[in-house]
């Protein structure tokens, strides 16, 4: 279970981005936010210092997001950063997302990929989640080179990695184990 901070902050997050009729929108802006902030250690290292005064991290955020996302996306990530949880901003993302999909009885499909997908493979995979779940899935890409190819999956706790480099090191694993 994640820090009661974390939750309480994601939950003030949605209970904010619902109450203003933009929570579909903010959903996105923070899911493709995490993608940013972890492929930038250097920028969550800046966030979370608290030698950097709470008004310079949160100007930070505003040149991050200002004018690319929607202002209650910007106000909301600068909250969390001003309050000083910079360091665990991705986990408060995190939460907010699965509280989302929650409030909607449904869960997200986080996919990696190397290349976009088509409406048509986001279809067919939402549909494979929904009958393994048993719940309605959203699924939300992001494009990461580092796949190369094939998909990794993380719908909650449950990780279904059918990524080549897996496929291939299993491949290798079972030569090994034949030998």
């Amino acid at each position: 279970m994640r820090d009661a901070a974390i939750r309480g902050y994601a939950q003030a997050m949605l209970d904010v981005a619902d109450a203003e009729g933009v929570l579909a929108d903010v959903e996105d802006e923070l899911f493709a936010f995490r993608g940013v902030l972890e492929a930038n250690p250097d920028l969550v290292q800046g966030l979370s210092d608290v030698g950097i005064p709470a008004e310079r991290r949160q100007q930070l955020v505003e040149e991050l997001l200002g004018g690319r996302a929607l202002p209650q996306t910007v106000q909301l990530v600068s909250f969390v950063v001003g309050g000083g949880r910079g360091r665990v901003l991705q986990d408060v993302i995190i939460e907010f997302l699965e509280l989302a999909a929650s409030r909607k009885s449904s869960a997200v499909a986080e996919v990696r990929s190397a290349s976009q997908l088509s409406d048509d493979q986001k279809s067919k995979l939402a549909a494979a989640l929904e009958k393994a779940t048993g719940k309605k899935v959203q699924i939300r890409v992001q494009v990461d080179p580092s796949v190369i190819g094939g998909v990794l999956v993380k719908v909650g706790d449950q990780i279904v990695d059918g990524t080549v480099r897996t496929q291939l090191n299993r491949f290798r694993e079972g030569l090994r184990s034949a030998s």
